[in-house]
């Protein structure tokens, strides 16, 4: 990698794809690792000697002594999960005086999360028909999205709204955080008056102030202009890592719209969430699982609503990092996979959880949609309503019974597993280069397939 240069490792489908992993073995790499969107909604988790670490706010790179790590602008900040993270991540060994906050990131208040949980009851109370999702005309119903209910949401719906919003960078003028935030709650009112269940009290101004003031002096060292620090640091040569939340399929502009996130989780996403332009990032890894997964609403054309959906989720611990859902569980879109590694100009992909699927028997790849109209397709579907519509046009190929865990080299991998492999870099037009056969940072095999 020449000197200075950047990488950035996204995720290809729905999150979770294991993208804290693959960040924690190319922050060796790095000087500098910058998360760039999302908030404490996501979660990463890496496993290091046996030892689970949980990573919500605090970039993956907190595991590699000397790293620079930096919440970009991008970011919606909730500073008391932050700090709590700082002292779990302290309490465990783990150093982080090194990490940065910008003073340009957002603020997730308390009336942001009390808003997010009333949107949601809202919505819910709604529904048309018995389960969420669409009508049977397929325009999507008036429903819940799946929040985590992190107030993440109603913290970006602030910082486009602009006159309330609440920046990191606030909580050090506390003249102008008091007048905004008594705005916003004031504007609040009659939406947590007229929604909140009874008995349940309304966010009052004075002790969300109270509580931003403490944030501030707390968090008082860390707070900076990240984006002339990454400027500065990679004219000195650093090397820079971007990594981001949630992933492409969830992005607000390239997702399954409107059951996404709040924010550009795709590559697209590192200039506006950091100051940094895309032209400085010569390498992009999407990191994609050897099935699909998917947490909360919306259309999922590869779901396995079965017996063996069941055994992918128990096998492979598909639960939520940050809130412990069970995640929906179905085979390998590669539709999908093609399509984000386009929209974020992919020059790798790293498979991860390929360990999963030894003694599945036949695997199924979607590799066309069968459009309502009776067409086939090999474009993903970018619209909630046009996508629940499609049925997958299938590939089976064959499966292994042999246990991958301490597989270190592609030589050593079953045969059906590099076909499988190869079938994923030549759908997707961009070669494996990291394959993950567990939770552990030494289950990883380098190699380049396609």
């Amino acid at each position: 990698m020449p000197t200075g240069s950047a990488s950035a490792v996204v995720g290809l489908h729905w999150g979770d794809e294991g993208k804290g992993k693959v960040c924690d073995l190319l922050a060796r790499e790095h000087e500098v690792v910058v998360r760039y969107n999302g908030g404490a909604n996501a979660g990463n988790s890496v496993v290091v000697n046996g030892e689970r670490f949980a990573l919500h706010l605090v970039p993956t790179g907190v595991l590699n002594p000397g790293t620079l790590l930096v919440i970009g602008n991008g970011v919606v900040v909730d500073p008391g999960k932050l700090l709590e993270e700082i002292e779990g991540l302290e309490s465990r060994g783990v150093r982080t005086d090194r990490l940065v906050v910008s003073d340009r990131a957002h603020v997730v208040l308390p009336h942001h999360k009390a808003e997010d949980e009333l949107r949601e009851a809202y919505l819910r109370d709604r529904l048309v028909g018995a389960e969420p999702g669409l009508h049977a005309t397929g325009s999507p119903r008036v429903g819940q999205i799946g929040t985590t209910k992190r107030g993440i949401g109603p913290c970006y719906a602030d910082k486009v709204q602009r006159a309330m919003a609440v920046r990191v960078g606030d909580l050090l003028r506390p003249d102008a955080l008091r007048a905004k935030i008594e705005a916003s709650c004031g504007f609040r009112s009659i939406l947590f008056r007229e929604l909140r269940p009874e008995g349940v009290p309304e966010p009052q101004a004075k002790d969300i102030i109270d509580t931003a003031l403490a944030w501030g002096e707390q968090l008082r060292h860390r707070i900076t202009d990240t984006t002339y620090l990454l400027h500065d640091r990679m004219a000195a040569g650093d090397r820079v890592l971007f990594t981001g939340a949630n992933a492409t399929l969830l992005d607000v502009d390239h997702g399954t719209y409107p059951f996404v996130t709040s924010s550009s989780c795709s590559a697209l996403g590192i200039g506006v969430g950091t100051g940094v332009p895309t032209t400085r990032i010569g390498r992009v890894l999407g990191v994609a699982k050897a099935y699909c997964t998917r947490v909360g609403a919306g259309p999922f054309p590869t779901e396995l609503v079965n017996e063996l959906g069941d055994r992918i989720r128990e096998r492979g611990r598909e639960y939520g990092t940050t809130t412990g859902r069970p995640r929906r569980c179905g085979w390998l879109d590669m539709v999908a996979t093609r399509y984000a590694a386009m929209v974020n100009g992919a020059t790798g992909i790293a498979v991860t959880m390929l360990d999963v699927l030894s003694g599945m028997g036949e695997l199924k790849v979607c590799v066309g949609y069968r459009l309502a109209n009776g067409e086939v397709s090999s474009r993903f579907v970018p619209d909630a309503g046009e996508l629940e519509r499609v049925e997958p046009v299938w590939e089976t190929m064959d499966g292994w019974d042999e246990d991958l865990s301490a597989v270190r080299t592609v030589d050593e991998l079953p045969g059906a597993a590099r076909a499988y492999l190869a079938k994923i870099a030549a759908c997707a037009g961009v070669p494996v280069e990291l394959v993950s056969v567990g939770p552990d940072r030494s289950q990883t095999i380098e190699c380049r397939i396609g």
